[in-house]
């Protein structure tokens, strides 16, 4: 997918002072960079053990649990390069943010978790070839070539949330674009990947 599409679909990009701040404090992005990875691999874990009667979505989950746990390995790599200690970090705000708005029952529930778990690879994906272009070339290289798989897991979640939804998505969808783009855009108190700016 291209990312122009991405962009589009995203209702705001990433704001400047969101990567300027990112750029200064590269060593925390990292290490919750890797943190990102393992929840991700374990949402997609999750979703095989909670919904077995559907094998599109086992196929589906399966690769991307394995990919995002390579993912890991990759970045926790990288921290290791580079002399830094791999830690625990509060979360931040935005994946709770999104989640307030799943619905808790049936097909709502799925359908809804799989449209977070689109944004959130979709915001991913937008800020890797944000990132990129302000990192040294290694990290450069590594962000750019996760471009791809991260696209990929966008386009697999929407197309999970439709495939399991009876009727068009796309109020559900709005909903929580906007949200999303409320908790992007909104200073928060901690920088983290998927954070705001850092409050003044």
């Amino acid at each position: 997918m291209p990312l122009a599409a991405i962009e589009e679909f995203l209702l705001c990009p990433t704001p400047q002072a969101w990567l300027d701040q990112a750029v200064d404090r590269q060593e925390l992005l990292l290490i919750d960079h890797a943190h990102c990875e393992k929840k991700a691999a374990a949402t997609a874990i999750n979703l095989l053990y909670r919904y077995m009667d559907r094998p599109e979505l086992l196929t589906l989950m399966s690769r991307l649990a394995r990919e995002e746990l390579r993912h890991f390995e990759q970045v926790l790599a990288f921290i290791q390069r580079r002399g830094l200690v791999y830690r625990g970090l509060s979360a931040s705000r935005y994946a709770a943010g999104l989640r307030e708005l799943v619905r808790t029952t049936e097909p709502g529930r799925l359908v809804d978790t799989l449209i977070v778990g689109a944004l959130i690879e979709a915001r991913s994906c937008e800020r890797f070839a944000r990132l990129a272009p302000l990192l040294d070339d290694e990290l450069a290289r590594f962000y750019r070539g996760l471009l791809a798989t991260e696209a990929r897991h966008f386009q697999d979640y929407l197309a999970l949330a439709r495939r399991y939804n009876d009727t068009p998505i796309d109020d559900r969808l709005a909903l929580f674009l906007e949200r999303e783009r409320e908790l992007i855009e909104a200073p928060d108190t901690e920088l983290r990947f998927h954070s705001g700016p850092l409050a003044a």
